[in-house]
């Protein structure tokens, strides 16, 4: 297995327009299918919809700052509303000290851009240009869409990078989040792909900082896991599915963060994972290899980003 990270208006025709289902191969890769890994079948987004929306977690992974992939996700939550359901998003480009932020901007009308950017600590905790996401917030704040804040705050990633899980899981900011009593699962698996992505990324570090980077990835993929999983506790009848949206590395053969909410919630839990990754017509093998390993339950082919294909490591 591989770790893998992270318009004009007829991009946006080719990325939302219906194809047929058919079976898919290296010949017949195109910008806008949506592959079922299990079966190889391309499918038209209705069907694909009708399979997915019965879902109680829907995790679509992007690549940041792809513009396709935030497009790709309203049309998803556009559709489920559509079809009567009441989504909720949860997002990794927020932390949870933006959650109170968050729910102000989404219900008060007079918070300003501005304010909110402030409040919910987006320099901080995420950074980079917010246009590429406030679409997402724009339809929520637009459509009534709860959003729920996903990611631990920088500073206790950080502190667990610098100095270690056991040491960091005593520190009172960590306690004060609900986090000092998580059990660091040392899954074979997970280990293996974060261990291989942290080699081939950062050169010539000592065992011992890609041990506290890996405990890291950890703790950030339970933090995750764990706002997912208490939210779910919270979901009044009929609300649902939660849309879980982060970068794909995060939900990667489900090992980083959808193995972790099913482990919490019980095998009951209805989970579907969907891979966005830019097509590229050079990059057919690459395709063909995230269908056969599978990568996800469904493997969307979009357009380029503005800034092109994400940066691969070595």
């Amino acid at each position: 297995m591989r770790l893998r990270l992270a318009l004009p208006s007829l991009i946006v025709i080719l990325l939302l327009g219906p194809l047929p289902a058919v079976s898919a191969d290296r010949q017949e890769f195109q910008v806008g299918q949506i592959i079922e890994t299990k079966t190889g079948r391309v499918l038209a987004f209705e069907d694909w919809l009708s399979d997915v929306a019965a879902s109680d977690v829907i995790y679509l992974g992007e690549e940041h700052r792809n513009r396709s992939h935030t497009d790709a996700a309203i049309r998803i939550l556009e559709a489920l509303q559509a079809r009567d359901r009441r989504p909720v998003l949860a997002l990794e480009m927020f932390s949870w000290d933006g959650q109170t932020a968050l729910d102000r901007y989404l219900s008060d009308p007079g918070m300003t851009r501005e304010q909110f950017l402030q409040e919910s600590r987006w320099e901080q905790n995420w950074g980079g240009a917010y246009a590429d996401y406030e679409p997402l917030i724009s339809f929520a704040r637009d459509h009534h869409v709860p959003v729920v804040a996903l990611n631990p705050p920088r500073p206790l990633v950080r502190r667990v990078a610098s100095e270690g899980w056991t040491r960091a899981m005593t520190s009172p900011e960590i306690a004060g989040w609900g986090m000092h009593d998580q059990v660091k699962l040392d899954d074979p698996a997970y280990r293996e792909v974060i261990f291989k992505q942290l080699r081939s990324c950062h050169d010539s570090l000592s065992e011992d900082a890609y041990q506290r980077m890996f405990e890291a990835s950890v703790f950030r993929d339970e933090g995750m896991a764990k706002t997912i999983s208490d939210y779910m506790g919270k979901l009044r009848p009929g609300q649902g599915p939660l849309v879980s949206y982060t970068g794909a590395g995060h939900i990667q053969y489900r090992l980083p963060i959808p193995n972790r909410v099913l482990r919490r919630q019980g095998t009951s839990l209805r989970q579907t994972t969907v891979y966005f990754t830019a097509f590229d017509p050079n990059r057919t093998e690459e395709i063909l290899a995230l269908v056969q390993e599978p990568i996800a339950d469904y493997v969307w082919l979009t357009p380029l980003g503005a800034h092109g294909l994400p940066r691969r490591c070595r």
